[in-house]
């Protein structure tokens, strides 16, 4: 029993150890506010809609880039928070969108990377801000319906 204990604690510890914030832990960024409205002159200003769409904003001007353009904003099952809005434009390779292969083949390059291009040489870390501020409340979350099944009894 004194092993059991001795060791269930051993392992409890090794896990909490684990816990520990690293140099490269998120855990305390937070970017200031942004303005809704400048967050709309960016999206149009860097031409979003070139690759994206998104209900309301349209230009018939641009060239678009793909056949199938990215949706933004509209119904989702999970939150789209504002650290994974950051991320997807600073980094747009990190974590790609699951879609049918037909489209991920057309977004992305032979080596898997995304085709968006890099804005971090171009936009402003304000105009960053203010393009996830307008973002952010396009997307609805709508939870996902489970089915209940009633309790099953063993005869």
């Amino acid at each position: 029993m004194k092993m059991l204990i001795v060791f269930t604690c051993i392992i409890l510890i090794s896990v909490l150890g684990a816990c520990r914030y690293s140099p490269d832990s998120p855990i305390g960024f937070s970017l200031p506010k942004g303005d809704l409205l400048q967050g709309e002159k960016v999206f149009i200003h860097y031409q979003c809609q070139a690759c994206h769409v998104l209900d309301g904003y349209e230009d018939k001007a641009l060239v678009k880039e793909f056949d199938t353009p990215i949706p933004l904003g509209g119904t989702t099952s999970t939150i789209k928070t504002y650290a994974q809005l950051v991320t997807s434009v600073i980094n747009p390779s990190h974590k790609l969108a699951h879609r049918n292969n037909s489209i991920k083949e057309k977004l992305t390059n032979d080596d898997g990377r995304s085709k968006m291009r890099v804005f971090n040489d171009v936009m402003t870390v304000q105009e960053l801000i203010d393009l996830v501020t307008f973002l952010q409340p396009k997307y609805q979350v709508k939870p996902v319906n489970y089915t209940t099944y009633g309790v099953y009894r063993m005869l």
